[in-house]
Parts: structure tokens; sequence; C-alpha cells
């Protein structure tokens, strides 16, 4: 046999590797399985709400010269931000305002929530040493003045990634001392020695998402996950650290009804809960929880005024805020400039 032959049949050999659809499970670069979009694919595709997105659901152009700058930064220095990778609608309007969204710990969460399209399945410890300092450094390139450090669940690890969190502040703070920093984190299982660890680091804001009101927590939200355990992390927080701002999000258009929704702010309020965003959530994937209806920008204005009743400091309220919209706005009263943008 030919030199010639033996090397085109052993090319011939090897399978080439597709990219997962989503629901399937693959292999990452690490080494291990994870599933894509984080629920898997089965027969039965939950209805969708008919007549498709309402007007008001559309996105503008992301365009602008602090946009154009922090793109075209992100691309020379192949950076990543949850903005693109997530198509956030807001992206450019964020971007223009020198605010931006970085995921740390890589892309496989530990947990399969059902309105979540991150990848599932177990890292088994794998963490990034040098994200800390590439973080900062990515700040200080994109000349942030504000950034948002969130995560997937890491219940792999000893301390859920807080110690990591930490670190990624700390040197955030080091290397661009007047950008303000907010971290969105996970629950660390409701470990709060580990709550204090992130607390501690330097951060103006400290979030984790409360996501749904208090009936809807289950299916919504990975069993692992408790609407208690949230409004616990939150509220030691606010305890340990009185001069850190607590702040947390809820989607809507779940299920939920105005006497959950405003029962939830009462809760999150009495643990002294300074910040809430609420917005429209909308399915991912067809593996993914349906949309049960679409809240008017009328609802979300009037939503807005019971958080202000309840004493939040602000709640930024629209069909297309994200847990992160526009977070450098967070205290000036304004729904961060959303009056600006109804259709």
């Amino acid at each position: 046999m030919s030199k010639e032959r033996s090397a085109s049949e052993s090319l011939a050999s090897i399978a080439v590797v597709e990219e997962p659809r989503s629901g399937q499970k693959y292999r990452t670069a690490q080494g291990f399985s994870a599933i894509r979009d984080g629920i898997k694919a089965t027969t039965a595709s939950p209805m969708r709400v008919p007549g498709g997105k309402p007007r008001w659901l559309k996105a503008p152009l992301a365009t602008g010269s602090n946009y154009d700058f922090v793109r075209k930064t992100v691309r020379e220095h192949r950076l990543a931000t949850v903005c693109e990778e997530a198509k956030c609608p807001n992206i450019g309007e964020c971007w223009n305002a020198g605010t931006a969204t970085i995921m740390l710990m890589g892309e496989v969460c530990t947990r399969a929530c059902r309105f979540c399209a991150v990848d599932t399945g177990n890292p088994r410890g794998w963490l990034d040493a040098e994200e800390p300092e590439n973080t900062a450094r990515t700040v200080a390139l994109m000349r942030l003045r504000y950034v948002v450090l969130t995560s997937v669940n890491r219940d792999d690890l000893p301390d859920g990634g807080a110690a990591h969190f930490a670190a990624a502040v700390r040197a955030i703070k080091r290397v661009s001392p007047e950008t303000a920093v907010e971290a969105l984190t996970p629950d660390f299982q409701g470990v709060l020695r580990d709550v204090e660890t992130v607390v501690d680091s330097g951060l103006e804001v400290f979030a984790q998402n409360v996501e749904t009101v208090e009936r809807l927590t289950h299916p919504v939200r990975d069993a692992r996950a408790s609407y208690i355990q949230t409004l616990d992390v939150l509220g030691h927080a606010k305890q340990h650290r009185p001069d850190v701002l607590t702040k947390t999000s809820l989607m809507l258009g779940l299920g939920e009804t105005d006497d959950e929704i405003r029962q939830c702010m009462r809760d999150l309020r009495s643990k002294s809960v300074d910040l809430l965003t609420l917005g429209q959530y909308l399915q991912p994937t067809a593996h993914h929880l349906p949309i049960d209806r679409f809240v008017t920008p009328e609802e979300f204005d009037r939503y807005r005024e019971w958080a202000l009743a309840e004493g939040f400091r602000e709640c930024v309220s629209g069909p297309l805020v994200r847990s992160s919209y526009r977070a450098e706005l967070a205290l000036q009263g304004n729904n961060a400039g959303l009056v600006n943008h109804r259709p």
C-alpha cells in the first residue's frame, strides 16, 4: 500500500465533528460533557404565544462611536462578553454608555434552569487561574466605566467560585480603580461565608437574581435553587456590608399574577434589597419554558411604581430590560431613560 493511499484512508477515517444542536450532549475542549443550551431535546416542544412578538419587543439597531470602539476592541483582542454571546438587545445602548457584562468561570453551568440557554454539565473543578487578570485587562482595554461580572453556577467548586469572583474584582480595581463593579453571582448554595468573600472584594453592587415569584421557582429554576435561599443570600450581603448596594431581577410573562409580583417585592424589601429590574421572559429555544404572556410597557410602568412605593431605591422596568441593563444608571431615578424608548 502506498504512503499516499494510507494517508488518504487515514484522513477519511477521521469523523467530522459537527457543532452540537440545541439539546444535544457534546464534549467540551476541557474534556467534560455538556448539553447545548442547557435543556435536553424532547419530541414535544412547548407551545409558543401565537401571533409573534409585539412591536415593543423590537430592539434598536446597535450603532454609535463608543459601540464601534468597544466592538473593534473585542474583535482585535478576542475578548468575550455576555452582551454578544447572549445576543442582548441592549448591546448598542450599554456599550455606548461604557457598560458591559463579562462572564467568568467558563460557559458550562452545573444547573439546568428551564428559562436559561447556558450549556449544562459538570466542569469537574476546571478553572482558568489567569482569568481574573485577563478580565482586568479586558476592562481596561474596553475603557469601561461600569462592568458587571457574572458567571455560570459552579456547584463543582468547594466555594462555588467565590474566591475567583473576588480575585477578578480586586484585579479590576487595581488596574482600573475608577471603574464601578457589580457582581451578579450564583447563590453559592446558600453558604454565607462565600457570599462574604465576594461582598468584601471591593465592589459597589452585589446581585443575585430571584428570577421569578415563589410559586414558580420550580419549575422555572433548577431544583438546587431556592426562592428563600436567594432572599437569604441577598439579606446577608446587605447585613454584612450595608454600604454595598444589593440588587435582583424578575422575569415576567411566566404565569405570575399581580398579587405574586407585589408579594415578591415585599419579600425582597424585607431583606433590604436596594435595586430591582423587571423584564420580559423570552423563550430561548423550543425546549425551554413557553411564554405565558407578553407584558405591555404600561404594565411595566405600573410595576415600577409599585416597586418604588415598596421602598426600592430604583426599579428599572421594561420589556427589553435585562439584569444588567444600563446598570450605571440604576440610581438616577429615571427608569434608566426608558421613557425615551416608548413605541
